[in-house]
This record gives C-alpha cells, structure tokens and sequence, in this order.
C-alpha cells in the first residue's frame, strides 16, 4: 500500500499530538468540571467551524422544516454543546469508571429486555446510533458483566484508532474493525458464543447499505446488522444512552422482533427500516443530543426514490 503524502501524514500526526494531550489534560479533572468545560468547547466549536456549522443547519432544516430559523439555530448549538460535554466527559477515563453505575441509570426492566435477549442464546445484534453518549452505552453495558464487542470503523491514523481501541477495551469492550482480516468471521463468532454485538447504523458510510426512511426523506443505511441477524438468528435489541434534563444519562432498549417471511432480502429490508425508525425517535426524543454535522443524506439512490421505497429492492452498493 502507498504511503500517503508527507504533508497529509504530518497532519495526522500533529492531530494525534493534539488528542493525546487534550486527554492528558481532561484525563485528572472530576467528571463534573470535565463536562462543565466540554460545554464551553462546544459552544466555541460552534462559533469557529463554520463548515461544520453550515451541515448541521442544513441537516436540521431537512429534518425539521417546521422549526423557525432561529429555533434550528439553538438546536445545533446545543448539539455542538452535549457533543462536547460527551466527549469530555468520556476523556475523565478513571473517574468515568468510578461514577459510571451512579451516572449511567440502567432501569431493572430495560435490563430485562437484553438478559432475555441474551437467553435465547443466539447472542444479540445490539442497534443503536449517534445519539446521547454511545460510548457510555457500550461501557455501562461491559460494566455488568455481559461480553461485548463493538463493530467500528477505522479511524485515518492507526494511532488513533488503537487509542480508541485501548480506550474500549479497558471498559470491557471489544472493537472489531471493519478492514481488519477476518472481521466477518469474528461477528459470526461472537453471536455464536452467545455474546452481544454492538453496532451504530445512523450513517451514510461506504459499506453495504439499504435506501430506507430517515426524517420523511430516503438515507443510505447500513444493512450489516439486519443481514447478521437474519443470518445467525439472533435476537435484536436497540438501545440508547441519553443524557437527561436532571443531569446523568438513562439507558433505554428494545427488543425488535425479526421479520417472517422467506424472502432474505425483503427481511432485511423491513428490519434495517424498522432499526432506523428506532433510531429517529430516540434522536426526536432528545434532537440536540444527535451528530447533525455529519451529512445523512449525501448518497442518493439512483432512479425514482418512491420506485426504490416501495419495492425495497435496491441495496446501495459498496463504495
């Protein structure tokens, strides 16, 4: 493989710099302090990246044309807020793991709806997206004791994805990622000894995807979790860590029951849908907790969107 121009690699690097030494920094304050300075970073983000501003705006408008310009204005600044209040909070590595049962309330009977998932013993295609703090998700999940492991995509820096890997792994996650050899093969394996695969499926990203509703408009979403559901038989669960109004975060899940019939691809169709209906209430629920900087509906399919809707039989190619 060719090495990628000097100029891009020391931008790499020099990113690595600047995230070893924000964690260096985040990594002894209180959680409290942590999440109160994430929020005045957010709040300067907004300020300073004008692209990414300019996305969320735009995302916001398509989701919610019936806000007011100003209205869309305050929900993605607050989102630029929770984003980094979130991402500082998870940088207060040890005293995220000392609070974390305290500020991560996981109710007894969205509990239940894992463990009987887990009963079944098949493992568990765990859903979820870009929405509250998913990494606290999958943490106060490890916490309990119940094997987890993450399908991720890697980062541009080796570095940097081996930081995040570390980071997970301490917490008891797992990360299987997406270009590594064998990647299919270790999910086949996970489900099958019964452990819980997470995966977040609310992004336009280069894999394997069906055009299906987001927000009233047709979005390139990731069918790998309703192909290893309906492959495997596994039970599939969708859950969210939301940041609530008191302060701390709850977990909310679901059990979503596979699609009968014979037809594969139809059944993968109608869960990837049902996932992604899931996925848009719980951003409704809490709308500035969601990542609208990222460009959700970038891919469009080729043809009649309301030919592809209606028949769902058009996955969009790998790119």
């Amino acid at each position: 493989m060719d090495r990628p121009p000097l100029a891009k690699r020391l931008k790499r690097f020099l990113r690595y710099l600047l995230v070893r030494a924000a964690l260096a920094l985040v990594h002894p304050l209180p959680l409290g302090l942590a999440g109160w300075l994430g929020v005045r970073f957010g709040a300067l983000a907004f300020l300073l990246a004008g692209g990414e501003r300019r996305k969320a705006l735009k995302s916001l408008t398509q989701a919610f044309p019936e806000l007011s310009e100003a209205e869309r204005l305050a929900l993605a600044r607050a989102a630029f807020r929770h984003l980094g209040a979130a991402l500082f909070e998870v940088g207060c590595t040890a005293a995220l793991d000392r609070e974390l049962k305290q500020r991560v309330t996981w109710p007894e009977a969205e509990r239940r709806v894992l463990e009987e998932a887990l009963a079944r013993g098949k493992g568990v295609v765990f859903v979820s997206g870009h929405v509250g703090n998913w990494e606290l998700l999958a943490r106060r999940v490890a916490s309990e004791g119940f094997p987890c492991q993450s399908i991720a995509k890697e980062t541009s820096d080796p570095r940097l994805t081996a930081l995040v890997g570390r980071f997970r792994e301490r917490g008891g996650v797992r990360s299987i990622w997406r270009g590594q050899d064998g990647a299919a093969r270790h999910m086949l394996r996970a489900l099958k000894g019964g452990e819980i695969l997470g995966l977040l499926i609310d992004q336009d990203t280069k894999v394997q995807s069906f055009f299906v509703p987001f927000f009233g408009e047709l979005a390139a979403t990731p069918r790998a979790a309703a192909d290893l559901a309906l492959r495997t038989g596994a039970a599939v669960v969708v859950g969210f860590c939301q940041r609530q109004a008191q302060g701390g975060y709850l977990l909310t899940m679901r059990d979503v029951p596979l699609p009968s019939g014979e037809d594969r691809e139809e059944a993968a169709l109608a869960l990837t849908a049902a996932l992604s209906r899931h996925i848009e209430e719980a951003i409704r629920r809490t709308p500035e907790q969601w990542v609208w900087m990222h460009q959700r509906w970038k891919t469009r399919p080729s043809g009649e969107p309301s030919t592809l809707a209606s028949r769902g039989s058009a996955p969009v190619p790998a790119r």
